[in-house]
């Protein structure tokens, strides 16, 4: 046990770890938690999500993560810890539907969805606990109350959220069993061929950057996401595609079509186009398409049985205005594909 201060702002104490064989595998919060008798599990998460902690020189968010054989592990725990449960704040919400167990949330871009390194505050998640007040289901843990599922910073669209136990676990199986319906809109370089189809291939870590996902060859999980051209914009350079999820992996979409060749257009992390979707452009709009300010995805259509009456909900989030206005500047080409 070290001090850590020379990395720090505030004084804290490092724990220093290395992954043995029988622990190679493990869950980081699980592998933490029976080397530190002494925090609990649900401390630990919140410290992992809170980016407190490093391994192989990366920090770490995710308490699922999987640690690996001979890995260096640094957790640096506060000596005044930050408060683990985050705390209510008056931020609008686009509520589409509520009721006594769960609420949908038309998510606007720019919106984190829980507290994490970088984003402690102004989050759905302190809106939703001004919101409900302490009603929320504390399945997620303390930093991701009612959490089921989640929208990128700069996805925008459609969110449930469970505002009770049997709620949260009546929806987590519903995701778990892929009995629920999910449709994305996406902007994305060029064309995909056929125009109609399903990408599966699993999707984990990238060897590369460890802060990016990628379809992998080898390990990573299972990701099934079905694709249609819904239209061709600026003859092929761009389209219009609707994305269909059975599986829920990060970044599923964005790295299925970046890996397919055809990246959302503005997409920070997978972006870039193909030089011959780029040169089809005329400069005006090309001007425009670089300028977009987030990835171009949106949430439109979230279909589900409601886990305590068991009646059918269906909900759907028009176009957000700056994907509309791109598609309109774009230009629908009059090739027989529907329309929006």
């Amino acid at each position: 046990m070290v001090h850590c201060s020379a990395v720090m702002k505030t004084s804290e104490i490092c724990h220093e770890f290395v992954v043995a064989e029988p622990d190679a595998g493990q869950r980081l919060d699980k592998f933490l938690a029976d080397a530190l008798a002494d925090i609990s599990r649900n401390r630990l998460k919140s410290l992992i999500e809170q980016g407190q902690v490093r391994v192989g020189g990366q920090t770490i968010t995710e308490p699922a993560y999987r640690v690996k054989l001979a890995q260096d592990i640094i957790l640096s725990v506060p000596v005044e810890p930050v408060a683990a449960r985050p705390q209510g704040q008056s931020i609008p919400l686009n509520i589409v539907y509520e009721d006594d167990d769960l609420i949908v949330i038309d998510k606007a871009a720019g919106m984190v969805v829980h507290p994490a390194a970088g984003n402690q505050d102004g989050t759905l998640v302190n809106a939703l606990i001004a919101h409900c007040g302490n009603s929320l289901s504390g399945i997620g843990g303390e930093r991701r109350p009612g959490i089921v599922h989640r929208l990128d910073k700069d996805t925008t669209g459609l969110l449930v959220v469970a505002k009770h136990d049997r709620a949260h676990a009546g929806l987590a199986h519903l995701f778990e069993t892929r009995d629920l319906e999910r449709a994305y809109l996406a902007i994305a370089w060029g064309t995909p061929s056929p125009s109609t189809g399903r990408f599966t291939g699993n999707i984990g870590r990238s060897p590369r950057d460890r802060k990016k996902m990628a379809v992998l060859k080898r390990g990573g999980r299972t990701a099934d996401t079905g694709y249609q051209l819904v239209t061709r914009l600026a003859n092929g350079a761009l389209s219009l595609v609707e994305c269909r999820l059975s599986t829920g992996r990060t970044h599923q979409i964005r790295v299925h079509l970046a890996d397919a060749g055809h990246a959302l257009v503005g997409d920070p992390v997978y972006g870039g186009s193909r030089r011959g979707s780029r040169r089809k452009l005329d400069p005006a709009l090309a001007q425009i398409v670089s300028s977009f300010g987030r990835q171009a995805l949106h949430a439109r259509l979230l279909g589900f049985a409601h886990p305590v009456t068991g009646e059918a909900l269906s909900f759907e989030s028009p176009v957000p205005e700056d994907m509309q206005a791109l598609i309109e500047l774009a230009g629908k080409a009059d090739d027989g594909t529907k329309k929006p």
